[in-house]
C-alpha cells in the first residue's frame, strides 16, 4: 500500500496550498486510478519529457550536475532510436531552487506542456511541494536523490537512496569505527531534520551519544555560531546534513575554529565529487556515505564516465545523484518498454522487477515501493577530490522507505 506522508517545507504558502488542495490528504493507494484524463501526445515520432532541476538559486551548484546527466542520457538514448521509437523532446524548467516554483512548474509541465513524465527535484521541500500535484494529474516524477524516506507515491520512482541504503550505513560504520559521541550539523529543512530524528533514535540503539544538533536555513552560509558549538563539544564525528551552498559557510567555520579530520571528521551525505572542490578548503580525509562514487570499478562506469567527460570535459567528475539521475531516464525507458505504453497506470502495473545495468551495479525497482535496491559506500577524500572507499554493503540493500525491518524505529517518537 502506498502512503504520502507529506510535511511542507516553508515557501509560497498560496501556491503551495493550492498543489494541495489538489490532492485530498497528499497520497494515493496502490492500484487506484486518478481521475485525472492525460494530454500526452503518443501519435508523433516524439515523447516529451520534463526536465525540472534547479539551475539558479542556492541549489543550482548540486542540481546543474543531474541537468547534465539527463541530456546525457536523453542523447544517448534519441542515438539508439529512442523510447518505443519515439525520440524524446525534452521541455526543461528551471526550479529555481525554491518548492513554490517546483510546484507551479510540474503543473505547467504535465498540463500545460504534456509531458509523459518529469525528471528532477533535489531538496526534499521541492519534491513533497511537487507530490500533490503530480499524484492529482496522475503524471510521473523521477526523483534522483537520496532522501528521509517516511514516503511512497505510486506516481513517484525514487532513484535515490532511502534511509536504510545510505543513513543507516552511515551509522553502522561510525559504530565500525568505535564512534562514541557525535554531533549533527544540517539545513533547517524536512531532509535534514527528520534524518536527524532517525539518527537520533538508532544512534541510541547503538550506544552512541549525541552531544549536539544545530541548523541553518538552506540559504544561508554562516555556520560561525554553530561550529563554535562544535568545538566545544569535542564530538568524535560530525555528521552533516547540510545541502547546497550552505556546506561552503559550514565547512569554512570548521576549518577557520580549528577543526579537522583528525579531531572531529565529518561524514557527509550531500557533498559529492562535485561538491568537494567547490568547498573553498581542502577536504582530504572527511568521509561521505553515497551508493556509487567516480571511483567504482565496473566497465559499466568506465563507460558513463569516459561519456560523461567526452561530452563535459575531463575536468568534470560524475557523482551520486547524478549517476542516479541517469539511471532514472533508462529505468523509465525500460518501464515503457516493458509495459508496451506511456500510460502511467500500465507503466506502474509492469515496474516490479524492471531492471538496469547502471554504473552503480545493477539496479532493481520494488514495484511496491518504486524504490530501487541499492549497495551502501562509504567514501573518503583523497587529495584529488574523489572518494576511495573504505566501506560497502556486502550486496545490494532492498528499499525499506517506512524503516518497517528496524524494531527501533518510532515514528511518533523524538
Amino acid at each position: 500500500m502506498f502512503h504520502s506522508r507529506s510535511r511542507l517545507a516553508t515557501g509560497s504558502v498560496l501556491v503551495l496550498t493550492a498543489a494541495l488542495s489538489l490532492s485530498a490528504c497528499g497520497g494515493s493507494k496502490s492500484g487506484e486510478s486518478s481521475s485525472a484524463e492525460s494530454c500526452v501526445d503518443t501519435s508523433g515520432d516524439t515523447i516529451k519529457l520534463g526536465f525540472l532541476n534547479s539551475t539558479s538559486g542556492a541549489m543550482a551548484i548540486s542540481e546543474q550536475t543531474v541537468r547534465d546527466s539527463l541530456v546525457m542520457a536523453l542523447e544517448e538514448i534519441n542515438a539508439d532510436g529512442g523510447i518505443l521509437g519515439k525520440k524524446i523532446e525534452p521541455v526543461v524548467e528551471d526550479g529555481a531552487s525554491d518548492p513554490a516554483v517546483f510546484a507551479e512548474k510540474i503543473e505547467k509541465l504535465l498540463t500545460g506542456d504534456c509531458v509523459a513524465a518529469v525528471f528532477g527535484g533535489w531538496t526534499s521541500a521541492s519534491r513533497k511541494a511537487m507530490l500533490p500535484v503530480v499524484e492529482a494529474d496522475n503524471g510521473l516524477l523521477f526523483y534522483p536523490v537520496q532522501y528521509e524516506g517516511l514516503e511512497a507515491s505510486k506516481n513517484i520512482y525514487y532513484t535515490g537512496a532511502t534511509t536504510n541504503q545510505q543513513i543507516i550505513p552511515a551509522m553502522d560504520f561510525l559504530k565500525s569505527k568505535g564512534v562514541k559521541t557525535l554531533f549533527l550539523a544540517g539545513s533547517d529543512y524536512v531532509f535534514p531534520r527528520t534524518a536527524n530524528k532517525i539518527i537520533k533514535q538508532y544512534a541510541k540503539e547503538l550506544g552512541i551519544e549525541i552531544v549536539g544538533e544545530e541548523y541553518v536555513p538552506l540559504d544561508d552560509d554562516d555556520w560561525t555560531t554553530q561550529v563554535s558549538k562544535i568545538v566545544k563539544a569535542k564530538p568524535d564525528f560530525v555528521f552533516n546534513t547540510i545541502n547546497g551552498s550552505s556546506n561552503v559557510g559550514f565547512i569554512k567555520a570548521y576549518y577557520e575554529q580549528g577543526l579537522s579530520p583528525e579531531t572531529s571528521p565529518i561524514i557527509s551525505v550531500s557533498i559529492a565529487e562535485e561538491e568537494a572542490p567547490a568547498m573553498g578548503k581542502d577536504v582530504t580525509g572527511q568521509f561521505a556515505a553515497w551508493n556509487y562514487f567516480q571511483s567504482v570499478k565496473s566497465p559499466t562506469n568506465e563507460a558513463f564516465i569516459k561519456a560523461f567527460k567526452a561530452k563535459y570535459g575531463d575536468k568534470r567528475p560524475t557523482s551520486d545523484p547524478m549517476e542516479a539521475a541517469y539511471t532514472s531516464l533508462y529505468l523509465y525507458k525500460a518501464l515503457v518498454e516493458k509495459a508496451d505504453s506511456f500510460d502511467v497506470d500500465k507503466i506502474n502495473a509492469a515496474a516490479d522487477g524492471v531492471t538496469f545495468d547502471a554504473p552503480e551495479g545493477t539496479v532493481t525497482i520494488d514495484g511496491e515501493n518504486h524504490h530501487i535496491a541499492k549497495t551502501g559506500l562509504i567514501g573518503r577524500i583523497n587529495k584529488d577530490n574523489q572518494f576511495d572507499v573504505v566501506w560497502s554493503s556486502d550486496a545490494p540493500i532492498e528499499p525499506d522507505p517506512f524503516l518497517k525491518g528496524y524494531s527501533w524505529w518510532d515514528p511518533s517518537g523524538e
